[in-house]
């Protein structure tokens, strides 16, 4: 199961606050099969038995989107059917 946790920045009064999650556990990070040979557009995914994370190939220190495993085969199915298409 994703571990969540309250973001030290969150108020803690109920307002705005944000909760983090890490990448899971045991996950080993891989290039999508659809990112190219060159270092445009590169997203990696890292995926365990609880979820999935996203992360830029380019700066892999940076932030990961994580999701739990519904979460992210609904983002997948998403991007698949081009509803996160920006152009």
């Amino acid at each position: 199961m994703t571990q969540w946790r309250e973001s030290s920045q969150s108020s803690g009064s109920n307002g705005n606050c944000v909760e983090i999650a890490g990448v899971p556990a045991g996950a080993t990070w891989r290039k999508s099969s659809h990112s190219g040979g060159g270092n445009a557009n590169c997203v990696e995914v890292a995926s365990g038995a609880t979820g999935a994370a996203v992360r830029d190939s380019k700066n892999p220190g940076g932030a990961a989107l994580v999701f739990g495993a519904g979460e992210f085969a609904a983002f997948v199915r998403a991007a698949k059917e081009g509803r996160l298409d920006l152009g």
